[in-house]
């Protein structure tokens, strides 16, 4: 068991599930509705703890019904709170998400009213403890200076990065941690869409950043990444007998990687667990479906 740090956001999603996507305009009735917790964050947290490891959280909380609806979720799989922020005004991050019940897709409208975790706050937290840290690629320059801490006060001190969209100077992160997770959307437009987009933009970040390792999930068509070594592996996807719930998977993808490689696994074979957990939660609602290898 690793004891890992995640720092990002907690969310309040809201699921109305609809028997096919409705156009624009058009009035439909939900299926069934649930409000649960989200975000990326506490996502990769949720399942790493079904994967065994201690797990703590470090965001921002409104001190107010439905931040403590987020904090009683993360209760019930043993994930502190204990760093993070809370906020006396404002709401939690929320998301408004249309699943889709024909094909598992959702589309998500999101609305925060809140400020984002600080490098003041980061930097009160005792990292020693800690075996593995993971940040989501988001208030770049807040989120530059905690990696800098680290990297200059706990330089042995594993770190990942989830790249999930392409926000301003996003590329000034990627030389701080030792493992990249890019999403599929964001490699596609780095790369005009064009044919071999994961196996071009990974020889080309390869490259520049040739000490790491490079990660692109790639929905439908597995996972690709590559080793310090300059080696490209790819894995094909695991996809659920049908398709329920996507909601989650890139995030179950992320958490399956780290397990991995905390257990010190060759990046081909944590790339063949990251697809096969992630096509698990696909074929179940919600996150609480692992199977631990």
């Amino acid at each position: 068991m690793a004891c890992i740090l995640s720092v990002g956001i907690g969310t309040l999603d809201i699921i109305n599930s609809v028997d096919g996507y409705p156009a624009e305009d058009a009035e439909v009735r939900a299926t069934s509705q649930r409000i649960c917790r989200g975000g990326n964050a506490t996502n990769t947290l949720v399942v790493l703890s079904q994967m065994g490891h201690r797990c703590d959280w470090a965001g921002v909380l409104s001190n107010e019904p439905d931040g403590f609806r987020i904090v009683d979720d993360l209760k019930q799989y043993q994930i502190d709170t204990s760093h993070c922020r809370i906020e006396k005004k404002g709401k939690v991050p929320t998301s408004y998400i249309a699943q889709n019940l024909d094909n598992g897709s959702r589309t998500i409208i999101h609305y925060r009213d809140l400020p984002e975790f600080s490098f003041d706050d980061f930097a009160r937290i005792d990292l020693s403890r800690y075996d593995w840290l993971h940040f989501e690629g988001r208030n770049v320059d807040e989120t530059r200076k905690m990696l800098a801490h680290v990297v200059e006060n706990y330089p042995t001190l594993p770190c990942s990065l989830e790249i999930e969209k392409d926000r301003p100077n996003i590329e000034v992160l990627y030389k701080y941690v030792d493992t990249l997770l890019f999403s599929k959307n964001y490699v596609l437009k780095q790369e005009d869409g064009c044919d071999n987009a994961a196996q071009q933009f990974l020889k080309r970040m390869h490259q520049q950043f040739p000490e790491k390792r490079i990660i692109c999930a790639w929905g439908d068509s597995g996972a690709f990444g590559i080793d310090p070594n300059g080696k490209l592996s790819h894995s094909s996807p695991c996809p659920p007998a049908k398709v329920v719930d996507t909601l989650g998977a890139g995030d179950t993808f992320n958490a399956a990687i780290i397990d991995s490689l905390i257990k010190g696994l060759a990046l081909d074979e944590a790339l063949n667990s990251g697809c096969l957990i992630a096509g698990q939660k696909c074929g179940h609602v919600g996150l609480d479906f692992i199977n631990p290898l």
